[in-house]
């Protein structure tokens, strides 16, 4: 199977006070197309700026992440941004819709940003897969937190995109509305054919997973 990201020796330092602080350091794998993978770790071993390198949403201090072949920090951030565009849905554990949009609008922004001639269309057919449609006029402060996740899923699959990013998608859902959840976005995965990659620290998540990258203080420690 295809090669869809590729990551090589990949660290991130920041400066807090007048200290070094090493979140990633020397960070190694590939993931094929297709792929279900979840990246693990206790709280602050470095889950979630990994995904955000991944994404290009932020910049190594080392190393190289290639996506489908793009050597993204080649790119400046305008060519990232179209990238991300092209090929990456995000889910969040904040769900990050817009509040003054309504769940149908906030499923068209993606297609909408890509000139697509049927974001409505495409919109009002996805958030009906998710289970919303008597839902499409109604504004984020008045869906339950289901009900803006499964937005931000519907939002996520709407362009078809090659590669899903999800970072804690059921950490604000309690546990009965997160299974439900989570069952959606692995049967889109399923019928999308995407490459998902999720941080998680539920471990019934991560069984569900192809495999999981486990990171330990900044360390990816083995390849499940």
């Amino acid at each position: 199977m295809q090669t869809i990201i590729r990551v090589s020796g990949l660290g991130k330092q920041v400066i807090t006070g007048e200290a070094e602080l090493t979140i990633l350091r020397d960070v190694s794998f590939e993931v094929r197309a297709g792929e279900a993978v979840a990246i693990v770790g206790v709280s602050g071993s470095g889950k979630s700026t990994l995904l955000g390198l991944l994404a290009g949403l932020d910049t190594p201090s080392a190393g190289s992440v290639r996506i489908d072949g793009h050597d993204l920090f080649a790119l400046d951030e305008d060519g990232r941004a179209a990238l991300r565009g092209k090929m990456v849905g995000f889910v969040f554990q904040s769900f990050q819709l817009l509040p003054a949009m309504t769940a149908l609008e906030n499923g068209m922004l993606p297609l909408e940003l890509a000139g697509a001639a049927d974001a409505r269309a495409g919109a009002n057919a996805m958030l009906a897969r998710v289970g919303l449609s008597d839902r499409l006029n109604h504004y984020p402060k008045q869906l339950s937190g289901g009900e803006q996740q499964r937005v931000a899923i519907a939002r996520a699959f709407v362009s078809r995109p090659k590669l899903l990013f999800a970072d804690e998608p059921t950490g604000n859902l309690d546990a009965a509305t997160g299974a439900q959840v989570i069952e959606l976005l692995f049967e889109l995965n399923r019928e999308s054919g995407t490459t998902l990659l999720l941080v998680t620290h539920d471990e019934a998540i991560t069984g569900r997973c192809d495999r999981a990258l486990r990171l330990t203080a900044g360390r990816l420690q083995d390849h499940d």
